[in-house]
C-alpha cells in the first residue's frame, strides 16, 4: 500500500512579497494537521470550491481538538485569517452552528470562526503576536455541529487579502506550500482504475489477477464507496447468475458476509453463500442490517486486505483526481492530489478505468455524457417521462440512534430544519429513503445536499428528544451515527457504443456481447412530500417494476467517444430508467470483473476496448466463462 507521507501537514513557506517588502506569509492547510483529533476530512467539493476541508461531525458534541506544530522562521505581528463559512446561512438561519476557534500557542484569538457568510471565503482572525521557532496551532470545535475549516493564513501585511477563487486561489496555495507546477510522476502502469468503490475494488484485483500492472486511486481513506463505514449502503443484486455464473465470486471474495440479505438466501438456503449468511445472522443478528447499521458490517478492512494481497496493485488512498492529461481523444495520464497534503501526483497508462460513480474521469476527459430523465419520445421508453428534466435519483445521507441504559440529551437546533409533533418522523435510524437533491446538481451541489440532510435530521432528532410527546420514549436513545458523506445513487452517466433502455431489458433482448446479469428491479426514486411541511423534499419514494434476470452489454462498459476509457459503476452507458436496475453494487461489482478482464485482452493484444468487442469477443467470453481467478496463495 502506498502513501505519500504521513507528516507533510507541515508545507509551509515563508516568503518575500513580491514587490521587495519582505512580506512574511505562511499557509496551513487544515486538512495537514499533525493530528486532527476528532476533525474528520471532507473532499467531496473539493472540485468546486478549489480544496478538501477539515469538519467537526461531532453530532452535537464538540470534537477532540485537531492540532499541529509551525515553524515561523520569523516573528512579529501576523494578521490571521481562516477559510471558512456558516454553513446554514444559504437557509438564513440562525445561530452559526459550525462555531471553531483557533488557538496560537495555546491561546485562543478573540475570533469566533465559522459564524458569517454563506460562501466559503477568508474571514479575518485580527492580529496575533507570534515568536519565532515552532509555534502549535490548535483548532477547537465548540458545538460538534459540523464547522468546517479549510486553510489558515498568516501574513505579515495589513492590506493583503487572499485570493478565494479559481485558479487564482489555486496557484496562489501551491506557490506558498513549495509544490512544482509539474507534480512528479508516480508510475506508468498497464492499467490506472479511478475509484475504490466496489466497481474499482473489482477492477483492479480482475486486471491484476490476469497481468496487468495496476494503479487503483481512491480519494477517501478506506475503500467500498457506499459499502464502506463512512456511507453504509448494504451489497444488492444476485451474483452467479447465467450466463455466466462465475461471475460474482470476486464480489463475494471481497464484499461483507451476512448483512444482507435474508431475502437472497432464501432463493436457494442450500448454496454455500446462503448458508454462510444464515450462518452469521444466527451468530451475530445486528447483521440483519442492510443499511445504516454498525460500522463493523461493511469489513473496510476485509476489503483493503483483499486489495493490498495483490502484488499487481499499487494502491493510492487519500487521492483525489482532478486534472487529466490527454493526446487528441485519448487519455495520456492523471494527476491525482493527496486530500491531506495537496501534494500531486502523476499516473500514466495506456488504458484508463473510470468506477467514480460521478463519471469524474470521463468528465475531464470529456466523455460523452447525460444528466437526468431522458424523454419518453427520445428513448421509447414506458417509464420515461413526456418531457426529459434533470431529475435525479438522490443522495441518502443515513443515520441510526442507540437504546442506552442512562438517559441522554439532546440541544434544540434553532438553525436545523424546524419541526414539531405535527410533521416530525418518528424513527429509530434514517435508512436509504432519507434522500435529497433529486432536483439538485449531485456534484455541484454536494455541499448543499448533504447540509440539508443534517439539518433535517438534527432538527427532526430534536423535537423526538425535546418534545413532550416523545422525550420521554426517546430518553434513554442516543444518536449515534450521522453519515458525512453522501450515498448518492445518480448524477452523470457515460455514454458507451450501446446506451441501455428499459425495453432492451423487459424485452430480453439479446446482445451479442451480453455478460453481466442484472438482477434488482427496475428501482427509481421520487421525492416524497412530509405532510406539514413544505420546505424540500427530504424523503423518498420507490417504484418497483419486476425483471427477469437480464445480461446488459460489454459496449456498455467503456465509453463512446475516449476510445482508453473503460467504466463500471453507476455510470455505464445507461438510460435514466435502466439505471434503476444496474446500479446496485453486486452488480457494479461484477461490471468491475468484466472490465479488468478486458483490459488484460487489451494488454495482450495492444488494443482499446472497443477492439475486444470487434476482434476479441471469443476471447472474452471464454475469461467470463471461466471467472476472475482466486488468489494466488489460495
Amino acid at each position: 500500500m502506498m502513501y505519500l507521507g504521513k507528516y507533510l501537514a507541515l508545507l509551509l513557506l515563508l516568503l518575500p512579497c513580491s514587490v521587495g517588502t519582505g512580506q512574511a506569509m505562511v499557509l496551513v492547510e487544515a486538512e495537514s494537521f499533525a493530528d486532527r483529533g476528532g476533525w474528520v476530512i471532507d473532499q467531496q467539493s473539493m472540485d468546486q470550491m478549489g480544496s478538501p476541508y477539515v469538519l467537526a461531525h461531532g453530532l452535537g458534541v464538540p470534537v477532540k481538538d485537531a492540532v499541529t506544530q509551525v515553524e515561523f522562521s520569523v516573528g512579529g505581528e501576523y494578521y490571521v485569517w481562516v477559510r471558512t463559512r456558516d454553513w446554514v446561512a444559504p437557509w438564513k438561519a440562525p445561530g452559526a452552528p459550525g462555531r471553531f476557534q483557533l488557538l496560537v500557542a495555546g491561546r485562543p484569538l478573540e475570533t469566533q470562526f465559522g459564524t458569517e457568510g454563506a460562501d466559503w471565503h477568508w474571514q479575518c482572525g485580527g492580529k496575533v503576536r507570534i515568536e519565532q521557532g515552532s509555534v502549535g496551532l490548535t483548532l477547537r470545535d465548540l458545538t460538534g455541529f459540523d464547522g468546517r475549516c479549510d486553510a489558515i493564513l498568516f501574513s505579515t501585511r495589513d492590506s493583503f487579502r487572499p485570493p478565494n477563487e479559481g485558479s487564482e486561489m489555486t496557484t496562489f496555495r501551491r506557490r506558498l506550500l513549495g509544490y512544482p507546477d509539474v507534480p512528479p510522476v508516480a508510475g506508468r502502469y498497464d492499467l490506472v482504475v479511478v475509484g475504490g468503490g466496489m466497481a474499482g475494488c473489482c477492477t483492479a484485483v480482475s486486471a491484476a489477477r490476469r497481468g496487468c500492472r495496476v494503479a487503483l486511486i481512491q480519494n477517501r481513506p478506506v475503500l467500498g464507496g457506499n459499502n464502506s463505514s463512512e456511507v453504509r449502503v448494504g451489497l444488492s443484486g444476485l451474483i452467479f447468475q447465467e450466463p455466466y455464473p462465475r461471475l460474482g465470486a470476486l464480489v463475494d471474495e471481497i464484499g461483507p458476509v451476512g448483512h444482507w440479505n435474508l431475502w437472497e438466501a432464501r432463493q436457494d438456503p442450500n448454496t454455500p453463500r446462503s448458508q454462510r449468511i444464515f450462518d452469521t445472522i444466527e451468530r451475530h443478528p445486528e447483521k440483519k442490517t442492510h443499511n445504516a447499521g454498525p460500522a463493523s458490517n461493511y469489513e473496510d478492512r476485509k476489503k483493503a486486505d483483499v486489495v493490498s494481497a495483490e502484488e499487481n496493485i499499487d494502491l493510492y488512498l487519500n487521492m483525489h483526481v482532478n486534472e487529466v492529461a490527454m493526446d487528441g481523444d485519448r487519455i495520456v495520464s492523471v494527476t491525482a492530489q493527496d486530500i491531506r497534503t495537496g501534494e500531486r501526483r502523476t499516473f500514466r497508462s495506456s488504458l484508463f478505468a473510470d468506477c467514480t460513480g460521478d463519471g469524474n474521469l470521463g468528465f475531464l476527459a470529456r466523455a460523452d455524457f447525460r444528466v437526468g430523465r431522458e424523454s419518453r419520445r427520445r428513448t421509447g421508453e414506458e417509464l420515461a417521462p413526456q418531457r426529459g428534466d434533470k431529475l435525479v435519483m438522490g443522495t441518502s445521507v443515513q443515520w441510526y440512534s442507540l437504546q442506552e441504559k442512562e438517559p441522554s440529551t439532546f440541544p434544540e437546533c434553532p438553525w436545523a430544519v424546524q419541526f414539531d409533533e405535527t410533521n416530525c418522523t418518528k424513527s429509530t435510524r434514517g435508512d436509504w429513503n432519507w434522500e435529497t437533491g433529486a432536483r439538485r446538481d449531485q456534484i455541484k451541489e454536494i455541499e448543499t445536499i448533504r447540509d440539508y440532510a443534517l439539518r433535517v435530521t438534527y432538527g427532526n432528532w430534536a423535537v423526538l428528544k425535546n418534545h413532550d410527546r416523545y422525550k420521554d420514549e426517546f430518553a434513554r436513545r442516543r444518536l449515534a451515527w450521522v453519515a458525512f458523506i453522501g450515498g448518492k445513487r445518480e448524477s452523470r452517466r457515460l455514454v458507451g457504443d450501446v446506451i441501455l433502455r428499459q425495453q432492451d431489458i423487459v424485452g430480453r433482448k439479446s446482445f451479442p456481447d451480453a455478460c453481466v446479469t442484472t438482477t434488482w428491479t427496475i428501482d427509481l426514486h421520487y421525492p416524497q412530500k412530509t405532510p406539514g411541511y413544505d420546505g424540500e423534499p427530504f424523503r423518498s419514494i420507490a417504484r418497483h417494476l419486476k425483471i427477469e434476470p437480464y445480461p446488459i452489454p460489454y459496449r456498455c462498459l467503456y465509453s463512446r467517444n475516449i476510445p482508453n476509457l473503460l467504466m463500471a459503476g453507476r455510470h455505464i452507458s445507461v438510460t435514466h430508467v435502466a439505471l434503476g436496475t444496474v446500479r446496485v453494487q453486486r452488480t457494479t461489482g461484477m461490471m468491475g470483473e468484466v472490465i479488468g478482464m478486458a483490459a488484460s485482452l487489451c494488454k495482450k493484444h495492444a488494443c482499446d476496448p472497443r477492439d475486444v468487442y470487434k476482434a476479441h469477443l471469443s476471447k472474452l467470453k471464454e475469461l467470463l466463462s471461466d471467472g476472475v481467478p482466486g488468489r494466488a496463495s489460495d
